[in-house]
């Protein structure tokens, strides 16, 4: 079960992706698990036990990670314009 609805993940790929038929690009990855996690810390402010989900939070984070330094090292203005959009750095 995915935590964002069909629509908002349609309106991602479509904010991000690089060309029409562009759905599994690393921006739009990065992007979509955002979206994931950030709903998901929303869900421990209310659920504080709720440890289970929380591996799969754990899990989320560190994909995108691992896709933010893949990223990183293969182009470094898509990295920066990506964080910069998603308001991931300070």
């Amino acid at each position: 079960m995915s935590c964002i609805s069909v629509a908002d993940k349609a309106g991602i790929v479509k904010k991000y992706q690089i060309n029409e038929k562009d759905t599994g690009s690393s921006q739009v990855q990065v992007a979509i698990l955002t979206a994931q996690i950030n709903k998901l810390t929303d869900h421990f402010k209310i659920n504080k036990h709720d440890h289970h989900s929380r591996r799969g939070l754990l899990h989320k984070v560190n994909h995108r990670r691992k896709l933010l330094s893949y990223l990183k090292s293969k182009s470094m203005d898509k990295y920066a314009t990506l964080i910069k959009q998603l308001k991931l750095r300070k």
